[in-house]
């Protein structure tokens, strides 16, 4: 009887033991990431037109989509960049060349830092942009349109947006003064003059009536834009990452990214923000970054969430970014001020390190403690990381790598 309960008991425990091979920790973090609901890549993807695709790249990369020529979308979203553009806030019209160039040469400032566009429109993807203006978390489209929503699709929905936005693809000018208005039909105007542009271009107005099976005549921005959230959901789509692959496919770790992934999931609490397939819960929360530039509402000030739904409690709250090739996305933070990823981490869970009150105006401080207060009542608050805990969690968040097929460029 005593032996049969022994070898019952060892049978018990060989059977909770891990994989052969497969070590405790390994079997902890992967159990964890499927925990926090990452995903294969491929589950996330969206099916496209290979024809739209095409054509969006085209739209993507030409200048013509902005009203004076002089503007992008691959202004600012650049291969060399992680699809971002490698400066803290963005430069849009009148800006010209790339990266610190841009800076240099000057241009229209954007008071945020830019996006990259990795899993963009995917499965689930349903939130745009840093202060969530474009939404459908809830299953109705809330957006700077207010019910005049040009399409269903929300991704469809947020590439309406730059075309029309002063100082991003719209020059603010005399010029153009009557079209700076909160009318949608000011943005409507300008939609049919880039449509117009389009029907007459020689290889652009053919190229997406052939995809969109339409003669010239009828094509409208909408198809543009579809065209080019089409490109952007095909080429910045997730692909297997070295994570992914530890995952669900068995591929390895090195014991330095085994500690940072455990850290992650465990007491350094990043995982209570960053899940799900694309490691962001797409809520909003306060970080308390150092704020660079004058901020969105001016006199370094930026309150986030709260200029698109006027709430109190919304001030300075910001979308969880998702991380996926976030080693490549530099610089951090919703205004660019954290130049490195490591530096980054350091500010969610110890923010005064980068506090300097004599640098900063009375104003700066009064703001830096009103996010100091929110942050304070969020899971990071007591959060103690070493240097070595910092760069361990740094080393885990590179296996989130990957790259993208086609290369975009920027055309005149």
């Amino acid at each position: 009887m005593k032996f049969a309960i022994k070898l019952t008991v060892t049978i018990a425990l060989l059977i909770a033991m891990p994989a052969f091979g497969e070590t405790l920790r390994e079997k902890v973090l992967k159990d964890a990431v499927i925990s926090a609901g990452l995903v294969r890549a491929a589950k996330t993807h969206v099916p496209t037109s290979e024809a739209m695709v095409l054509i969006g790249k085209e739209l993507f990369e030409s200048k013509l989509l902005s009203l004076d020529k002089d503007t992008a979308c691959a202004s600012c979203h650049l291969d060399q960049f992680g699809s971002a553009d490698g400066i803290p806030n963005a430069l849009g019209t009148e800006a010209n060349g790339v990266g610190l160039e841009r800076v240099s040469q000057g241009g229209d400032i954007i008071p945020r830092n830019t996006l990259p566009f990795w899993g963009r429109g995917g499965q689930g993807f349903n939130i745009f942009f840093w202060d969530g203006k474009v939404d459908n978390v809830d299953g109705k489209i809330q957006s700077q349109f207010i019910g005049q929503e040009p399409s269903t699709d929300p991704l469809v929905v947020a590439v309406h947006i730059p075309p029309v936005e002063i100082g991003e693809m719209v020059t603010d000018t005399r010029e153009n003064e009557a079209r700076q208005t909160e009318e949608v039909e000011s943005a409507t105007a300008i939609y049919e003059l880039l449509a117009e542009r389009i029907r007459k271009h020689p290889k652009l107005g053919s190229a997406l009536a052939e995809a969109r099976a339409l003669p010239v005549e009828q094509i409208t921005f909408l198809d543009a834009a579809e065209a080019i959230a089409a490109f952007i959901r095909m080429n910045f789509q997730l692909k297997p990452t070295k994570l992914h692959k530890f995952v669900f496919d068995d591929g390895m770790l090195s014991d330095e990214e085994l500690s940072g992934g455990l850290l992650f999931y465990g007491r350094g609490r990043c995982s209570a923000c960053h899940n799900g397939p694309y490691f962001s819960d797409f809520k909003f929360h306060a970080v308390a970054f150092p704020q660079l530039g004058f901020g969105k509402n001016g006199f370094g000030v930026d309150y986030g969430r709260f200029n698109v739904t006027l709430d109190y409690n919304d001030r300075y709250l910001f979308r969880t970014p998702p991380l996926f090739n976030v080693s490549k996305t530099s610089p951090y933070s919703h205004s660019g001020s954290v130049v490195g990823l490591s530096d980054a981490i350091r500010a969610h869970v110890d923010p005064l390190i980068y506090y300097d009150p004599d640098t900063m105006s009375l104003r700066e401080r009064a703001d830096f403690y009103e996010r100091l207060t929110l942050w304070a009542n969020t899971p990071l608050k007591g959060i103690i990381l070493d240097n070595k805990e910092i760069e361990e969690i740094t080393v885990f968040l590179k296996t989130l790598e990957y790259f993208s097929d086609q290369k975009v460029r920027i055309v005149d």
